[in-house]
């Protein structure tokens, strides 16, 4: 993420609290996609842009005690949060370090490099990819999940406070990312990056009923990108503090769908 690009979401409590959420409802796709580029155990992993450390811990998980995972986010305090998880989970082989993944330097390549939600953020994701490929080592992989984040609201049958939401974060998000497409653009990337053509699935949360998480994810991230609709001067829905409720209520009394954004997820050989 180059240095002009604020990250609007910020590390508060309420912001942690949201990515261990946000974490929970990702964690199958990529682990599909961990598996799909061939983790294995005993593998030398990078995870670029971890945040607090959700893909680098799963990641950890899928090597086992014989592999290694290292970490690298350009912000301390989503280091020292990720240092701390894995410190409380006895991880004793995944380390973290605040580095930009073009500057990043390691004694020994590594067997794959994944980021989540990081291309979206970027002024060139195809420079980012070539960034991760150049710390893989010959045949190994360099995989990347990212979700859509523009377009209307696909919840079916339509509920206007879901619209209201989804309306607010896209437009957060739109003000300041240069690639809110990104996931839409994967095999554009990887070609730019001289990786070729890359494996490719899509998967999309989604809920319905009154005990779907998908609600509470919605809500969260709103209330993390306020601050950002303040500067745009863009609207929020009013009573924020009940928001998920009347969400849930409506939701589950149209009898909708509420789906979230499409998370793409490639990779491909070094």
């Amino acid at each position: 993420m180059p240095d002009d690009v604020p990250y609007i979401l910020g590390h508060s409590g309420a912001e942690l609290r949201r990515l261990k959420l946000q974490a929970a409802i990702l964690r199958p796709i990529t682990r599909r996609l961990l598996l799909e580029a061939g983790i294995r155990p005993g593998m030398r992993v990078l995870d670029i842009g971890c945040g607090t450390g959700d893909v680098s811990l799963l990641a950890a998980e899928l090597v086992g005690p014989s592999g290694t995972v290292v970490g690298i986010d350009r912000s301390a305090e989503a280091v020292a949060a990720a240092r701390g998880r894995a410190g409380a989970l006895g991880r004793s082989g995944v380390a973290f370090h605040v580095a930009e993944a073009e500057a990043f330097d390691h004694p020994a390549p590594f067997d794959l490099a994944v980021g989540r939600y990081v291309l979206v953020h970027q002024a060139d994701p195809a420079a980012m990819i070539r960034a991760a490929a150049a710390r893989v080592r010959p045949g190994g992989a360099v995989a990347f999940h990212e979700l859509v984040l523009c377009g209307e609201s696909p919840t079916r049958p339509p509920v206007p406070l879901v619209s209201q939401i989804w309306d607010g974060v896209m437009a957060a998000f739109a003000s300041v990312l240069p690639h809110p497409d990104a996931a839409s653009r994967l095999v554009e990337h990887f070609h730019h990056a001289g990786l070729g053509t890359p494996a490719l699935f899509c998967e999309t949360p989604v809920g319905g009923g009154p005990d779907s998480p998908v609600y509470a994810w919605f809500v969260q991230t709103l209330r993390s990108v306020r601050p950002q609709l303040a500067r745009i001067g863009a609207p929020v829905p009013a009573d924020i503090d009940t928001l998920e409720d009347r969400l849930r209520d409506a939701a589950v009394a149209a009898r909708s769908q509420v789906v979230g954004p499409a998370q793409f997820c490639a990779w491909a050989r070094v």
